[in-house]
């Protein structure tokens, strides 16, 4: 063999000659569908081209997949809404999260990424075997009912391990918190919006018919009598928009205490979605996201203070965060009610007269506890509430398995979380419920407590807080918002970033520089020492 030459030579000429064929071939392929005019058959064409490029992407670097995922998610909505509500599009969003598994497992196997051990996960698969069990439950209509519960419950839990891994440096952080935060910024701005020009604005006329009752919603003050339509921004339903809205608040508030503690960029994303997000809360027409950005509010503020790390100097910066999260909060209600008066007045109306405490329309104690009480009583009466009728027998998308096997929907489900897993799984489901619920909650307090004093306290007690108000809060309220994939996608994801913090904050952090030192020259420091 001569000098210089390669016994691959030759192969890469021929694999040059057949990539370009197939470049040809595509290129009068295309050419004849458009003389032709196959609009649909070209744009059919394209889309799998696009697909194909996205999982290509994905395959090589399963964290573009796992942000890919993470936009889609949000948006998955408002395309099922132009799209006729259809499957494929609803399914899209596990297809992506499925080869960002792959991926991720693949470069697993090439000892590419960090792994950790779940501390709660006998608890949770003890649960897991469980509602497994259950799927063959004798009672239920059809075994479908169980796969649609299993894929509900336990589908993006592995997202916890894409999450540790993700965060290999301060920097990612970063990135994943300016992401969620620009995207919750623009769905709660187009949310707003919608509330000004009309409910028809992102609900196309042609709205499938099982949408139509959930985005084309009117409700009326009890005392006032205005009408009040209700806000869903890109989701099919205000329950969805509404608990978005309270996953971008923790988020925005745990995200600002951290960006400004550590002096990194980013922070003015935190404060514009404290104000575009404080506004869409008052005027979905729901009261739920009101109540818990109050909550919220309450508890992050006194943990903040808690935790903030004053040792070294810097609690006032978290005081000074809190305060301009308060203000700005509060600027951008005035300015609503200001620019847009009738729109925030009937809204407002809504909110204040049904949660006003004994006022004379007031909803806050029926609804906060009477009602979600009244319904845990009622999974007692089905007569099967000892063994339960089958996993995922009234879970969100209940309805398609019915339409597809030409049944009735199932009607046992009740308005309260815990007494939904009795009515599907059994008097002991809400039990092992609380147990892996517990041991996750006891594990993420423990990484907290880790990070107190460091800049990192903040996003961590936001995602434990919004951990808890997920599983244990709004299932007082119905087990929907845990099988909410938005929230619930987020809620791994970030539990896992949690669990890696502690590593992050045992890297070099930034030297915080006296306020009056800010503006001296780095020459300065050199010559004059201290």
């Amino acid at each position: 063999m001569e000098a210089g030459t390669s016994p691959f030579a030759g192969n890469r000429h021929v694999q040059a000659l057949v990539i370009g064929l197939i470049g040809l071939g595509v290129i009068w392929e295309l050419a004849a569908w458009i003389v032709a005019g196959s609009d649909k058959t070209l744009l059919s064409f394209g889309t799998a081209i696009v697909a194909c490029a996205i999982i290509l992407q994905i395959l090589s670097d399963w964290r573009s997949g796992a942000m890919v995922f993470l936009i889609w998610l949000v948006f998955e909505d408002l395309v099922r809404k132009y799209l006729g509500n259809s499957m494929t599009v609803y399914f899209t969003k596990d297809f992506i999260v499925g080869v960002a598994y792959i991926s991720f497992l693949l470069a697993k196997r090439r000892q590419k990424v960090e792994t950790f051990k779940v501390p709660f996960l006998i608890p949770l698969t003890i649960f897991f075997c469980f509602a497994l069990i259950q799927v063959f439950n004798p009672w239920t209509p059809s075994v479908l009912y169980g796969f649609l519960g299993i894929k509900l419950y336990f589908y993006y839990v592995p997202l916890i391990f894409l999450g540790y891994a993700m965060l290999e440096k301060p920097a990612d952080l970063d990135r994943l918190l300016q992401i969620s935060l620009i995207t919750g910024i623009i769905v709660a701005g187009l949310g707003i919006v919608q509330s000004v020009v009309g409910i028809d604005f992102l609900n196309p006329v042609d709205l499938a018919p099982e949408l139509v009752e959930l985005t084309r919603l009117t409700r009326r003050t009890p005392i006032s009598q205005l009408d009040v339509p209700v806000t869903t921004s890109v989701f099919v339903s205000v329950g969805r928009f509404s608990q978005y809205l309270i996953l971008v608040w923790i988020l925005a508030m745990g995200a600002q205490g951290y960006l400004l503690l550590s002096r990194r960029r980013g922070a003015k994303w935190g404060f514009l979605a404290i104000g575009v997000v404080s506004v869409a809360v008052v005027i979905t027409g729901n009261r739920t996201p009101v109540v818990f950005v109050i909550i919220s509010a309450l508890m992050m503020t006194a943990a903040f203070l808690w935790g903030a790390p004053w040792r070294w100097g810097q609690g006032h910066r978290l005081v000074k965060a809190l305060r301009r999260t308060i203000f700005i909060g509060a600027v951008a209600l005035i300015l609503m009610v200001e620019v847009y008066p009738n729109v925030m007045g009937a809204h407002w109306a809504f909110v204040s007269e049904t949660l006003a405490f004994q006022g004379e329309g007031s909803e806050l104690v029926s609804r906060s506890w009477g009602y979600p009480i009244m319904n845990l009583g009622l999974a007692f009466q089905h007569e099967r509430w000892i063994q339960g009728y089958g996993t995922g027998l009234n879970s969100l998308g209940a309805q398609y398995v019915a339409r597809f096997l030409d049944q009735p929907v199932p009607n046992i489900g009740v308005e309260n979380g815990f007494g939904m897993l009795i009515v599907e799984m059994g008097i002991v489901a809400p039990f092992l419920w609380l147990y892996w619920v517990g041991a996750m909650m006891v594990a993420a307090w423990r990484v907290v407590r880790q990070l107190r004093q460091t800049v990192y306290f903040p996003i961590g007690f936001a995602i434990l807080w919004n951990a808890f108000v997920l599983t244990i809060l709004l299932m007082h309220f119905g087990i929907q918002s845990y099988q909410n994939f938005v929230n619930n996608a987020y809620m791994w994801l970030l539990m896992g970033v949690l669990f890696r913090l502690p590593k992050l904050a045992q890297m070099p952090q930034p030297v915080l520089i006296p306020r009056r030192l800010r503006l001296v020259p780095h020459w300065g420091f050199a010559l004059g020492g201290r």
